[in-house]
């Protein structure tokens, strides 16, 4: 492996394509072996604290479904569901129904990368300008944020572990204020979606056609940090997609579907949705005063469209089925069904801590803990969530994998986030004392 070392109607830029919300429960479940407790519990009336809080967000209508799916090793998931998949619409989601999993796309395009490391086809620590020279002779804005004209140039290159981690020194239009964002609005460098809709308060940046104009766009662009200094979350993931189709000679799109999607058995994962899944896709609601409003009506959803490039770092739609089994496959180490899809170093090493030494995670979502490949990393545990109310995760050490799936926005909303892996981490402490 070539490892070179709403209060109002208005929505949240910030809150668009986040996922940092996530609390592992990785501290919890470190001590939980995948012994009696996980191989002889684990069915709905064993999940209480699960169940109760699905029963809780659907039964008081703040969300119109919600589905977990829970699973021990390479056993098939249990799946709680309730709700219907728009309010009042009286058809059921359940694990086959349709999700905008906007940055739980960010694991999948990570796990692409080290599938590329693995072959040799990249090094983990390559400069990046190696593979898109225009990103050879980068500059930095001297105030975080500050004006796009005082700049310096990098004192390291940018590397592919970077661009994993979050610490290339990237920015991020949902998280940026000032000049630099409106200089990533102007030149298209939005790489997400959210509704057809003229939601105030989202904007309506066009994305720039095209991954591959993106990434050249995105090298003329000031970096809001020194490369590998500190964790900022960023377009790294999205960059990656152009990375991931320079180096493996095929479109990113084809080369998730051809190397991971059909490998793994996921058949219901789109960066569009067919229009014979419609029946099964749900709708997206913008959350105003508690009270949920559609925002992305399914039958009318912007992801029934072509996206202007397929966004690796949110833009994925999944089901809970699928999205269970990516999560399987790496609980199996890269085999799932007897099949392997990833060799096992490029998953142990991907789900490991990949940070550099050089850079900080102080005053971050993720101070204290880790990051992998597209995912946070803490005691065993690697997983992340998305802007709509989406969160999963594995933890190798207790053999677990679990995911939970709904659609509001934006994601601090409700507290869905932490809730669902304090409600695992409740319920596992009282199968062990059982």
């Amino acid at each position: 492996m070539a490892y070179r070392t709403f209060e109002t109607p208005q929505m949240s830029r910030r809150g668009i394509l986040r996922g940092g919300a996530w609390l592992t429960a990785g501290a919890a479940l470190a001590g939980v072996p995948m012994g009696r407790a996980a191989m002889a519990k684990g069915g709905s009336t064993e999940w209480r604290n699960v169940a109760a809080m699905v029963e809780k967000y659907v039964g008081e209508r703040k969300v119109a479904n919600m589905v977990a799916t829970l699973g021990w090793g390479q056993r098939d998931a249990l799946t709680i569901a309730q709700g219907d998949l728009t309010l009042g619409s009286g058809v059921v989601a359940d694990a086959d129904s349709l999700y905008r999993i906007y940055s739980m796309t960010k694991p999948i395009t990570g796990m692409a990368a080290m599938m590329l490391i693995d072959d040799g086809k990249i090094g983990l620590d390559q400069p990046l300008a190696e593979i898109l020279p225009a990103y050879a002779n980068m500059m930095v804005q001297k105030t975080y944020d500050g004006s796009v004209a005082d700049v310096v140039p990098t004192v390291r290159p940018i590397t592919i572990r970077q661009l994993l981690t979050h610490t290339a020194g990237l920015g991020y239009g949902i998280v940026q204020n000032g000049p630099i964002k409106a200089v990533y609005e102007e030149r298209g460098l939005v790489p997400g979606q959210v509704s057809r809709l003229p939601i105030p308060g989202l904007g309506r940046a066009q994305a720039v056609s095209g991954l591959a104009e993106f990434a050249d766009r995105l090298a003329k662009v000031p970096l809001v940090l020194q490369p590998g200094t500190k964790w900022s979350y960023s377009v790294g993931l999205d960059l990656l997609g152009r990375v991931i189709e320079v180096a493996g000679g095929m479109r990113f799109d084809e080369f998730l579907r051809t190397q991971i999607f059909e490998p793994a058995g996921m058949t219901s994962t789109y960066f569009r949705v067919p229009a014979s899944e419609v029946g099964r896709f749900t709708t997206n609601y913008g959350i105003l005063n508690g009270t949920p409003l559609p925002i992305d009506p399914a039958r009318a959803s912007i992801y029934l469209d072509n996206p202007a490039f397929p966004f690796g770092g949110a833009g994925l739609v999944s089901s809970p089925r699928d999205y269970d089994r990516f999560l399987r496959m790496l609980l199996g180490y890269g085999v799932i069904d007897g099949k392997r899809v990833m060799g096992e170093l490029a998953v142990r090493v991907g789900t490991s801590n990949l940070m550099p030494e050089t850079a900080t995670t102080k005053g971050t979502w993720v101070e204290g803990q880790g990051f992998g490949a597209g995912g946070r990393v803490s005691d065993g545990s690697f997983g992340w969530g998305g802007a709509a109310g989406t969160v999963a995760f594995v933890n190798f050490q207790a053999g677990l994998r679990a995911n939970l799936m709904t659609q509001y926005m934006p994601s601090e909303a409700y507290p869905i986030h932490a809730a669902f892996p304090k409600a695992v981490v409740d319920d596992l402490a009282a199968m062990q004392g059982a």
